[in-house]
């Protein structure tokens, strides 16, 4: 069962997250996708991981998603990473990182590059999708629903068995975050994660997130018949394998 705990950010505003006792040098973060949380499969396998293999875990819901603090429609790429980089800064300190972003997680760990450069050993992106609410959203929107969101403020988007209120101060706040045209020269591990049959998110941007390191030992592994959540546990466990290379290079 997961304990989860409160991170205080103010009197009235606290971030839920998971973490393990474990005191390591090297810690997993998890950073979950747009609208979604820490209920799902992804952060419970990932932290049985870390805790077999006695390394620090930390994952964390961002404000106005799951039980944290905050309205979803008041929240951005920015305040996101902010709410990550302030959870890891008093938890992980200065011990090293491998970071695990899913689907916008792997957007937020790429801005998190700029406060911990020196701490990232290693960045797995599962189903990364940085830039997707200009390019996945936005540029896709009718002119009606373009309209609405910049006259009324936001609109209610459907997308399968899901609906997103997309309000226009995070389109633009996406704008402020762009990440492809950057280049981290870090030189470390960078392993992308693809579901080969992901209807939300192209293998188009994994491959250009993978872009952005150029010194990096970059690898793409695509699942064959894998979706964008890649929740499933014949999915899970290709994911945990991959994070089995990257510890063992990095212990050895």
């Amino acid at each position: 069962m997961k304990k989860y705990k409160f991170f205080k950010l103010s009197k009235t505003k606290k971030l839920r997250y998971l973490s393990n006792n474990i005191n390591s040098n090297i810690w997993i973060v998890f950073l979950h996708g747009f609208a979604s949380d820490l209920e799902g499969k992804k952060p419970e396998f990932i932290m049985k991981f870390a805790k077999k293999n006695k390394l620090g875990f930390l994952a964390m819901e961002y404000s106005g998603h799951g039980k944290s603090y905050g309205k979803f429609i008041n929240g951005n790429i920015s305040k996101w990473t902010n709410d990550a980089k302030k959870i890891i800064k008093k938890k992980i300190k200065k011990k090293k990182m491998i970071l695990v972003g899913s689907s916008m997680g792997a957007w937020i760990s790429l801005n998190l590059f700029k406060f911990f450069k020196n701490q990232i050993i290693s960045f797995v992106g599962i189903g990364s999708a940085p830039e997707f609410l200009q390019n996945l959203m936005w540029n896709k929107f009718s002119m009606k629903i373009k309209k609405e969101i910049k006259y009324k403020g936001f609109a209610s988007i459907k997308n399968g068995d899901y609906e997103y209120i997309i309000s226009n101060q995070l389109i633009k706040d996406g704008l402020k975050n762009k990440v492809l045209n950057r280049k981290i020269k870090s030189k470390i591990q960078v392993t992308m994660i693809h579901g080969g049959k992901d209807e939300v998110v192209p293998v188009s941007f994994s491959k250009k997130a993978m872009q952005i390191f150029p010194y990096a030992i970059k690898k793409l592994r695509i699942i064959k018949n894998g979706d964008h959540s890649l929740s499933s546990i014949k999915n899970l466990k290709i994911i945990i394998n991959e994070l089995k290379l990257i510890v063992k290079l990095q212990i050895n």
